[in-house]
């Protein structure tokens, strides 16, 4: 299944390794440009700056970081800064500027992640299919309750606590949105329930041949053990005197 398009605002991921994603190339937004009005605060100026200090342009580019990630961590590691000297560099007197930035940018990255929460919603959760240690494909699931919980809050009115019913179960059976709601998880459901059984169809007839060959080989191994008796001149006196009316197996009436 192939990818859908990344919108221009949806994270992305700098690491060419992903399964080792780290702070500095795991999932961020873009940063916001050099003339954005968030970096336009005035920033903190030491004076009596270190070689280590977070110094005005450190400050902006931790602005931005954060404004792109959401994410206080990773935007001090982006610019090799503790979190223990961001928090005390706020903290001070003169930082103001730069503490209102810090929580305009955290805002901006709450607003990414609730546009990545109504995305969940209407696309669902991407999940593998597997049989046999094999990945045969994908489908997608609906957490309804992320979905109520996106209606509740985007349309307050209609499925808030104050403005409207609390549940979908409150509404009206003839609501022509719950009805919509309704045939749209039908059909999802269907769709997931067609692909469990022929994941599990593919599976039982994979067992079965594999069972069948197993038996194949343990009878053919049987009878090369009995040919080999009677070709023993030794075993088949042996055998001869043992069962005086057992045939070898190429000579014994099938019944036809």
């Amino acid at each position: 299944m192939p990818a859908p398009p990344r919108s221009p605002s949806a994270p992305r991921c700098a690491s060419v390794r992903p399964a080792r994603r780290t702070s500095r190339a795991a999932f961020c937004g873009d940063p916001p440009p050099g003339d954005d009005p968030l970096l336009g605060f005035a920033p903190y100026v030491h004076a009596a700056p270190r070689r280590n200090s977070i110094t005005p342009d450190r400050q902006r580019a931790f602005i931005a970081a954060l404004a792109a990630s959401g994410i206080v961590t990773q935007a001090a590691r982006a610019i090799g800064a503790s979190l223990e000297a961001l928090y005390r560099l706020r903290a001070l007197p003169g930082a103001e500027q730069f503490a209102a930035a810090w929580e305009a940018a955290v805002e901006r990255g709450l607003a990414r992640l609730e546009d990545c929460a109504v995305e969940l919603a209407l696309r669902g959760e991407e999940l593998p299919i597997v049989s046999g240690g094999r990945l045969l494909g994908t489908y997608r699931k609906h957490n309804f309750a992320h979905i109520r919980f996106m209606l509740s809050q985007r349309r307050p009115d209609r499925y808030g606590p104050k403005g409207g019913p609390v549940s979908l179960a409150d509404l009206p059976p003839d609501d022509p949105g719950l009805l919509r709601l309704k045939a749209r998880w039908r059909a999802e459901w269907e769709a997931e329930q067609r692909a469990a059984a022929e994941v599990r169809r593919a599976g039982d007839e994979a067992f079965l041949r594999r069972l069948n060959q197993r038996f194949e080989v343990l009878r053919q191994k049987s009878l090369a053990i009995e040919r080999g008796e009677w070709t023993d001149p030794e075993a088949a006196a042996r055998l001869a005197l043992a069962a005086p009316d057992k045939a070898p197996p190429d000579e014994r009436d099938d019944g036809g």
